[in-house]
């Protein structure tokens, strides 16, 4: 989408009466920025757990998501 927008920002020439075709590219830039960035952001807080038990047979709690560390209190 990126490289759609921007094709369509600085690469053509056409000219609709309805639409403004430079807009359109500039708006389907910033969307998809921020598009990766709401997906990079995710999957930096996503984290994968293997179950693991202490010595003694318990099992250790899993480290909090970046949401639910956001939620806690001080955090």
């Amino acid at each position: 989408m990126i490289g759609a927008g921007a094709v369509l920002t600085s690469a053509t020439d056409w000219e609709l009466a309805v639409v403004d075709l430079d807009l359109v590219g500039l708006i389907l830039m910033a969307g998809a920025f921020l598009g990766t960035a709401v997906y990079v952001r995710a999957m930096h807080c996503r984290r994968m757990m293997i179950p693991v038990r202490r010595a003694d047979g318990r099992r250790l709690q899993p480290p909090p998501t970046c949401f639910e560390a956001a939620r806690a209190p001080g955090g």
